[in-house]
Protein backbone atom coordinates (compact mmCIF):
# COMPACT_ATOMS: atom_id res chain seq x y z
CA UNK A 1 0.00 0.00 0.00
CA UNK A 2 1.42 3.37 -1.13
CA UNK A 3 1.91 6.61 1.26
CA UNK A 4 -0.87 8.08 -0.57
CA UNK A 5 -3.58 5.32 0.21
CA UNK A 6 -2.59 4.86 3.59
CA UNK A 7 -3.60 8.59 4.32
CA UNK A 8 -6.14 8.72 2.03
CA UNK A 9 -7.60 5.86 3.88
CA UNK A 10 -6.75 7.55 7.31
CA UNK A 11 -8.36 10.49 5.84
CA UNK A 12 -11.53 8.46 5.54
CA UNK A 13 -11.73 7.11 9.02
CA UNK A 14 -11.38 10.46 10.46
CA UNK A 15 -14.17 12.12 8.32
CA UNK A 16 -16.40 8.74 9.23
CA UNK A 17 -15.69 9.54 13.02
CA UNK A 18 -16.32 13.25 12.40
CA UNK A 19 -19.91 13.08 10.53
CA UNK A 20 -20.93 10.91 14.02
CA UNK A 21 -19.05 13.50 15.84
CA UNK A 22 -21.53 16.40 14.24
CA UNK A 23 -24.38 14.00 15.22
CA UNK A 24 -23.64 14.92 18.75
CA UNK A 25 -23.73 18.58 18.75
CA UNK A 26 -26.91 20.67 19.74
CA UNK A 27 -29.64 19.26 21.14
CA UNK A 28 -32.17 16.25 19.59
CA UNK A 29 -29.41 13.86 18.35
CA UNK A 30 -32.63 12.98 16.08
CA UNK A 31 -33.63 15.88 14.57
CA UNK A 32 -29.21 16.36 13.59
CA UNK A 33 -29.44 13.06 12.12
CA UNK A 34 -32.82 14.13 10.26
CA UNK A 35 -31.09 17.27 8.82
CA UNK A 36 -28.04 15.62 8.14
CA UNK A 37 -30.10 12.70 6.00
CA UNK A 38 -31.34 15.30 4.34
CA UNK A 39 -28.24 17.31 3.28
CA UNK A 40 -27.15 13.90 2.39
CA UNK A 41 -29.60 13.09 -0.15
CA UNK A 42 -28.86 16.41 -1.59
CA UNK A 43 -25.59 15.35 -1.93
CA UNK A 44 -26.38 12.16 -3.80
CA UNK A 45 -28.64 14.51 -6.00
CA UNK A 46 -25.54 16.21 -7.06
CA UNK A 47 -23.26 12.86 -7.70
CA UNK A 48 -26.48 10.94 -10.11
CA UNK A 49 -26.63 13.99 -11.74
CA UNK A 50 -22.99 13.66 -13.42
CA UNK A 51 -23.63 9.50 -13.53
CA UNK A 52 -25.71 6.85 -16.12
CA UNK A 53 -28.23 5.72 -14.62
CA UNK A 54 -28.12 2.39 -13.06
CA UNK A 55 -28.68 -0.98 -14.80
CA UNK A 56 -32.05 -2.02 -13.42
CA UNK A 57 -30.49 -4.81 -11.99
CA UNK A 58 -29.25 -2.75 -9.51
CA UNK A 59 -31.95 -1.21 -8.33
CA UNK A 60 -33.42 -3.95 -6.36
CA UNK A 61 -30.09 -3.78 -4.30
CA UNK A 62 -30.44 -0.28 -4.21
CA UNK A 63 -33.61 -0.33 -2.64
CA UNK A 64 -32.92 -2.84 -0.40
CA UNK A 65 -29.93 -1.12 1.40
CA UNK A 66 -32.00 2.21 1.49
CA UNK A 67 -33.66 0.26 4.34
CA UNK A 68 -30.74 -1.03 5.57
CA UNK A 69 -29.29 2.06 6.11
CA UNK A 70 -32.51 3.84 7.49
CA UNK A 71 -32.69 1.11 10.56
CA UNK A 72 -28.71 1.83 10.72
CA UNK A 73 -29.54 5.73 11.26
CA UNK A 74 -32.96 5.00 13.28
CA UNK A 75 -30.70 2.90 15.83
CA UNK A 76 -27.23 5.05 15.61
CA UNK A 77 -29.57 8.46 16.09
CA UNK A 78 -31.00 6.97 19.52
CA UNK A 79 -28.22 5.59 20.86
CA UNK A 80 -26.73 9.02 20.67
CA UNK A 81 -29.54 9.92 22.38
CA UNK A 82 -28.64 8.05 25.42
CA UNK A 83 -25.11 8.08 25.27
CA UNK A 84 -21.17 9.26 24.68
CA UNK A 85 -19.47 9.10 21.49
CA UNK A 86 -16.61 7.39 22.98
CA UNK A 87 -18.93 4.89 24.18
CA UNK A 88 -21.37 4.40 21.52
CA UNK A 89 -19.43 4.76 18.49
CA UNK A 90 -16.52 1.99 19.62
CA UNK A 91 -19.73 -0.36 20.65
CA UNK A 92 -21.58 0.17 17.13
CA UNK A 93 -18.46 0.32 14.80
CA UNK A 94 -16.68 -2.62 16.74
CA UNK A 95 -19.53 -5.21 16.67
CA UNK A 96 -20.24 -5.42 13.44
CA UNK A 97 -17.12 -6.76 12.15
CA UNK A 98 -17.16 -9.31 15.12
CA UNK A 99 -20.99 -9.72 13.88
CA UNK A 100 -19.93 -11.03 10.26
CA UNK A 101 -16.67 -13.08 11.53
CA UNK A 102 -19.33 -15.34 13.91
CA UNK A 103 -21.89 -15.60 11.19
CA UNK A 104 -18.83 -16.59 8.84
CA UNK A 105 -17.84 -19.19 11.07
CA UNK A 106 -21.13 -20.42 12.05
CA UNK A 107 -21.94 -21.06 8.10
CA UNK A 108 -18.61 -21.51 6.75
CA UNK A 109 -19.16 -18.60 4.50
CA UNK A 110 -15.60 -18.09 4.41
CA UNK A 111 -12.28 -19.64 5.86
CA UNK A 112 -11.66 -18.19 9.14
CA UNK A 113 -7.80 -18.32 9.96
CA UNK A 114 -6.86 -19.06 14.13
CA UNK A 115 -6.12 -14.95 13.80
CA UNK A 116 -9.71 -14.48 12.90
CA UNK A 117 -10.96 -16.79 15.83
CA UNK A 118 -8.12 -14.98 18.07
CA UNK A 119 -10.11 -11.54 16.62
CA UNK A 120 -13.49 -13.04 17.70
CA UNK A 121 -12.64 -13.04 20.79
CA UNK A 122 -10.82 -9.93 22.04
CA UNK A 123 -12.98 -7.95 20.13
CA UNK A 124 -15.76 -10.05 22.27
CA UNK A 125 -13.52 -8.87 24.96
CA UNK A 126 -13.45 -4.96 23.69
CA UNK A 127 -17.27 -4.97 23.75
CA UNK A 128 -17.80 -6.47 27.15
CA UNK A 129 -15.07 -4.03 28.72
CA UNK A 130 -17.22 -1.26 27.10
CA UNK A 131 -20.51 -1.99 27.65
CA UNK A 132 -19.22 -2.21 30.93
CA UNK A 133 -18.61 0.66 31.47
CA UNK A 134 -22.22 1.91 30.85
CA UNK A 135 -23.36 -0.34 34.22
CA UNK A 136 -20.40 1.16 36.88
CA UNK A 137 -20.06 4.98 35.26
CA UNK A 138 -23.59 5.78 36.11
CA UNK A 139 -24.42 5.77 32.14
CA UNK A 140 -28.33 4.93 30.45
CA UNK A 141 -28.46 1.33 29.85
CA UNK A 142 -30.52 2.52 26.91
CA UNK A 143 -27.84 2.88 24.59
CA UNK A 144 -26.71 -0.99 24.35
CA UNK A 145 -29.57 -2.24 22.61
CA UNK A 146 -29.16 0.77 20.02
CA UNK A 147 -26.09 0.62 19.67
CA UNK A 148 -26.13 -3.11 19.09
CA UNK A 149 -29.03 -2.43 16.48
CA UNK A 150 -26.40 -0.09 14.79
CA UNK A 151 -24.16 -2.91 14.76
CA UNK A 152 -26.58 -5.17 13.39
CA UNK A 153 -27.36 -2.80 10.33
CA UNK A 154 -23.57 -1.90 9.39
CA UNK A 155 -22.91 -5.81 9.36
CA UNK A 156 -26.15 -6.08 6.87
CA UNK A 157 -24.70 -2.77 5.02
CA UNK A 158 -21.76 -3.90 4.58
CA UNK A 159 -22.53 -7.02 2.36
CA UNK A 160 -25.22 -5.62 0.94
CA UNK A 161 -23.54 -2.68 -0.51
CA UNK A 162 -20.72 -4.40 -1.72
CA UNK A 163 -22.78 -6.59 -3.66
CA UNK A 164 -24.99 -3.99 -5.15
CA UNK A 165 -22.02 -1.90 -6.02
CA UNK A 166 -20.57 -4.58 -7.88
CA UNK A 167 -23.66 -5.55 -9.50
CA UNK A 168 -24.12 -1.77 -10.39
CA UNK A 169 -20.88 -1.52 -11.94
CA UNK A 170 -20.86 2.29 -10.91
CA UNK A 171 -19.42 2.24 -7.15
CA UNK A 172 -19.88 6.50 -7.27
CA UNK A 173 -23.10 6.36 -9.20
CA UNK A 174 -24.81 3.55 -6.87
CA UNK A 175 -23.23 5.32 -3.53
CA UNK A 176 -24.81 8.82 -4.54
CA UNK A 177 -28.07 6.71 -5.20
CA UNK A 178 -27.73 5.43 -2.06
CA UNK A 179 -27.66 8.58 0.18
CA UNK A 180 -30.92 10.13 -1.82
CA UNK A 181 -33.26 6.64 -0.97
CA UNK A 182 -31.69 6.31 2.60
CA UNK A 183 -31.28 9.94 3.57
CA UNK A 184 -34.98 10.70 2.42
CA UNK A 185 -36.29 8.01 4.03
CA UNK A 186 -35.48 8.27 6.88
CA UNK A 187 -35.90 12.09 7.09
CA UNK A 188 -39.36 11.41 5.49
CA UNK A 189 -40.41 8.92 8.26
CA UNK A 190 -38.80 11.17 11.01
CA UNK A 191 -41.04 14.41 10.02
CA UNK A 192 -44.17 12.50 9.25
CA UNK A 193 -43.59 11.25 12.84
CA UNK A 194 -42.79 13.88 14.95
CA UNK A 195 -43.70 17.24 12.71
CA UNK A 196 -41.69 19.76 10.94
CA UNK A 197 -39.99 21.17 13.79
CA UNK A 198 -36.85 19.56 11.98
CA UNK A 199 -36.91 21.67 9.53
CA UNK A 200 -36.72 24.84 12.17
CA UNK A 201 -32.83 25.60 12.95
CA UNK A 202 -30.44 28.16 12.85
CA UNK A 203 -28.52 28.48 9.43
CA UNK A 204 -25.63 26.63 11.48
CA UNK A 205 -27.11 23.78 12.14
CA UNK A 206 -27.34 23.61 8.71
CA UNK A 207 -24.12 24.20 7.45
CA UNK A 208 -22.76 21.33 10.37
CA UNK A 209 -25.53 19.26 8.10
CA UNK A 210 -23.74 19.95 4.79
CA UNK A 211 -20.32 19.22 6.46
CA UNK A 212 -21.35 16.15 7.98
CA UNK A 213 -22.92 15.10 4.88
CA UNK A 214 -20.09 15.89 2.92
CA UNK A 215 -17.81 13.82 5.65
CA UNK A 216 -20.48 10.96 4.69
CA UNK A 217 -20.13 10.68 1.40
CA UNK A 218 -16.50 11.59 1.34
CA UNK A 219 -15.55 8.98 3.93
CA UNK A 220 -17.15 6.29 1.91
CA UNK A 221 -16.39 7.16 -1.60
CA UNK A 222 -12.62 7.01 -0.37
CA UNK A 223 -12.86 3.81 1.01
CA UNK A 224 -14.45 2.09 -1.94
CA UNK A 225 -11.69 4.15 -4.31
CA UNK A 226 -9.22 2.68 -2.21
CA UNK A 227 -10.35 -1.05 -2.59
CA UNK A 228 -9.67 -0.64 -5.98
CA UNK A 229 -5.95 0.25 -5.52
CA UNK A 230 -4.93 -1.84 -2.43
CA UNK A 231 -5.51 -5.11 -0.87
CA UNK A 232 -9.33 -4.70 0.51
CA UNK A 233 -8.14 -6.37 4.04
CA UNK A 234 -5.68 -3.73 4.53
CA UNK A 235 -7.94 -0.84 3.81
CA UNK A 236 -10.77 -2.70 5.59
CA UNK A 237 -8.31 -3.03 8.79
CA UNK A 238 -7.57 0.90 8.14
CA UNK A 239 -10.91 2.15 8.50
CA UNK A 240 -11.04 1.04 11.71
CA UNK A 241 -8.84 3.50 13.09
CA UNK A 242 -12.29 5.71 12.61
CA UNK A 243 -12.72 3.99 16.56
CA UNK A 244 -10.14 5.58 17.66
CA UNK A 245 -10.67 9.32 16.55
CA UNK A 246 -14.40 8.81 17.55
CA UNK A 247 -12.52 8.05 21.17
CA UNK A 248 -10.52 10.94 21.37
CA UNK A 249 -12.63 13.49 19.32
CA UNK A 250 -15.49 12.21 21.78
CA UNK A 251 -13.24 13.17 24.88
CA UNK A 252 -11.04 16.28 23.41
CA UNK A 253 -13.80 18.40 22.12
CA UNK A 254 -16.97 17.08 23.64
CA UNK A 255 -15.03 16.68 27.45
CA UNK A 256 -16.67 13.08 27.59
CA UNK A 257 -15.02 11.17 30.60
CA UNK A 258 -12.22 9.17 29.59
CA UNK A 259 -11.37 6.40 31.84
CA UNK A 260 -8.70 3.61 32.08
CA UNK A 261 -10.85 1.18 31.35
CA UNK A 262 -12.48 2.78 28.40
CA UNK A 263 -8.82 3.44 26.72
CA UNK A 264 -8.33 -0.02 27.34
CA UNK A 265 -11.87 -1.23 25.85
CA UNK A 266 -11.46 0.95 22.65
CA UNK A 267 -7.76 -0.73 22.02
CA UNK A 268 -8.99 -4.01 22.22
CA UNK A 269 -11.99 -3.50 19.83
CA UNK A 270 -9.12 -2.32 17.16
CA UNK A 271 -6.96 -5.04 17.53
CA UNK A 272 -9.75 -7.29 17.70
CA UNK A 273 -10.75 -5.90 13.99
CA UNK A 274 -7.09 -6.16 13.32
CA UNK A 275 -6.92 -9.70 14.25
CA UNK A 276 -10.15 -10.78 12.10
CA UNK A 277 -9.17 -8.97 9.31
CA UNK A 278 -5.43 -10.54 9.06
Amino acid sequence: MSVTVLLAVLAAAFLHALWNALIRLGGSKIRAMVMLSLAEAGVGVAVVVTRPMPIPEAWPWIIGAGFVHFAYKFFLAHAYEQGDLSRVYPIARGAAPMMVAIVSALFALDHIEPSGYAGIAVLGLGILLMARGVFTDGESRRLLPFALGSAVATATYTIVDGMGARVAGDAPGYVGWLMIGGGLGFALLMIAQRGTRYLISPPRDWGLAVLGAGASYGAYAISIWAMTVAPIALVAVLRETSILFAVLIGWLVFRERMTRHKALAAGLIVCGVVLTRL
